[in-house]
């Protein structure tokens, strides 16, 4: 059995937190500064409070972070600061270059990870992706649970790479579909487009419906990720508008955070709304 700090148990978190439970191992969580969704998650699961970070670190083999790819780097930081010396697992949507940064400040202890599917509550439906030196240890820890767990080639960033260009695909094609439908919206043209897609693109108009009420309460997350995504198509000497507009897009759909799924009315008119917040 290991002990693990997972910092946070979001709505991912929980769930990989839950994996390491299912696997025998101790999870630990820092409570400190933390909302009270957050708090009756790791309450639900049994995960062992301690209320701030040194004493948390002090008492874990591994630190597996969880978190909005804007605060990862920070976050490690905080950890490093600390003097932290156990192994430390980002399992976060960053670029390859933002992962080698982290590593660079960790040390030969890093770990580059990525998860891909939802949170890791069915047999089958998720995945992480890790890559490094020691990525073969942090695999063991989700052995026999319900996050599928994988070592890839390559070095550190590898794993980040591969999370980066499945996100490109599945979250930037999102993206582009809601913004088909502002657009038609804004052209005057929504029911020519539907009428359309009923004759050449069956399938895209309950798509697009779908689209809106699967993301709009979790957009605002999406929109860190996006550009992490743009830095990479950029290093690796390709355009990263497409996925800068992707960023913006999402974060237009930020107010909807908390609150009932949008419908694709609802979504399309406060993208047309441009910045404005729904509160």
């Amino acid at each position: 059995m290991a002990n693990v700090l997972l910092l946070h148990p979001g709505k991912m978190g929980s769930s990989v937190a839950n994996a390491l439970i299912q696997a025998g191992h101790e999870v630990f969580w820092v409570s400190q500064g933390r909302s009270n969704q957050t708090r009756e998650r790791a309450e639900e699961l049994g995960l062992c409070d301690v209320t701030d970070l040194s004493s948390a670190l002090g008492k874990s083999e591994f630190v597996i972070s969880v978190c909005p790819p804007e605060y990862a780097g920070s976050l490690a930081e905080e950890v490093i600061e600390r003097g932290y010396e156990g192994t430390y697992v980002d399992a976060n949507a960053v670029s390859p270059a933002t992962s080698l940064a982290m590593g660079d400040l960790v040390g030969e202890n890093y770990v580059d990870g990525g998860i891909i599917g939802p949170p890791a509550w069915n047999v089958g439906s998720t995945r992480i992706y890790l890559s490094g030196p020691r990525a073969a240890n942090i695999a063991a820890l989700f052995e026999g649970t319900l996050l599928d767990s994988f070592v890839i080639e390559g070095e550190i960033g590898a794993a980040s790479a591969l999370k980066m260009c499945y996100a490109a695909y599945t979250k930037g094609s999102s993206a582009l579909l809601l913004g088909v439908r502002a657009l038609a919206e804004r052209m005057g043209v929504t029911d020519s487009l539907i009428s359309e897609w009923a004759i050449s693109q069956r399938g895209l108009e309950e798509r697009s419906r779908n689209t809106a009420y699967s993301t709009s309460q979790k957009a605002w997350r999406f929109a860190g990720e996006m550009r992490e995504i743009a830095a990479t198509y950029s290093a690796a000497g390709l355009p990263a508008g497409f996925h800068e507009a992707a960023a913006e897009l999402f974060e237009r759909m930020k107010g909807f955070k908390d609150r009932d799924p949008a419908t694709i009315d609802e979504l399309t008119a406060e993208l047309l709304r441009g910045k404005k917040s729904l509160d």
